[in-house]
């Protein structure tokens, strides 16, 4: 999707209020995507300030590697401090849908571990209900076909994600699998779906993020930052 100046200029917004929130002498997560580039991009000025990062995709990874932050695997450490992330769509509830960018296995692995989850989008990403946004799953691919069927009966529609920047095939993820893209359902009751997806064989993880939610979001509109709690970590 082409981003707009603007849109572009709210994303470096949010990603430098981003900063303020790394905690000193610990290890971070760090997700996957546009606006988490941008937020890469501020890392570098206070990298000292941190002992290394967790990346959820082998493109943060490189990025990361790039500005000079030492990635370390997740197996290596007890536990995150912190995990910064953006979303495709977030909720009043701080549920989400993520995956735009491939990464929502190893994302919501991340999300899982870190103590706390900070979601920095563009206000364009707020929404009353998740599902406008095409809800990624990755899926193994011997059973793509028999989820794509699955998903119907429940009123659904999923295609195989395309990688239009490689000759148009099939989409392979870090982990070797493929993506579904649904679209159709609306997520009313998210943490119902998300159990609901994960009830289908063959499913690796869906990218709705409900069961571990967003703890804060950082939104970023054209009057400034909106901080929005959904717990009580930074009460």
């Amino acid at each position: 999707m082409i981003q707009t100046p603007k849109q572009q200029n709210l994303k470096i917004d949010v990603a430098k209020a981003a900063i303020a929130y790394i905690p000193e002498g610990q290890v971070i997560g760090v997700g996957t995507g546009s606006t988490i580039n941008f937020f890469i991009d501020e890392l570098y000025a206070v990298k000292n300030k941190i002992c290394g990062a967790v990346a959820s995709s082998e493109i943060t990874a490189i990025k990361l590697k790039e500005i000079g932050i030492p990635v370390i695997a997740l197996n290596d450490i007890n536990y995150l401090d912190i995990y910064i992330d953006g979303a495709d769509e977030i909720d009043s509830t701080g549920a989400m849908i993520k995956g735009g960018g491939a990464a929502l296995t190893r994302e919501k692995i991340i999300a899982a571990m870190a103590k706390s989850f900070i979601c920095i989008v563009d206000s364009s990403k707020v929404v009353d209900c998740l599902g406008n946004f095409p809800l990624p799953i990755e899926v193994i691919p011997m059973a793509s076909g028999q989820i794509i069927r699955q998903i119907a009966e429940w009123g659904g529609h999923a295609n195989l994600r395309i990688n239009y920047k490689n000759n148009n095939s099939v989409l392979i993820t870090d982990n070797g699998n493929v993506i579904l893209d649904v679209t159709g359902i609306s997520y009313d009751d998210a943490k119902y779906w998300e159990s609901k997806f994960n009830s289908i064989v063959g499913v690796v993880t869906v990218g709705i993020f409900a069961a571990r939610a967003a703890d804060i979001a950082l939104i970023a509109n054209y009057s400034g930052i909106t901080v929005q709690n959904y717990s009580k970590v930074f009460s």
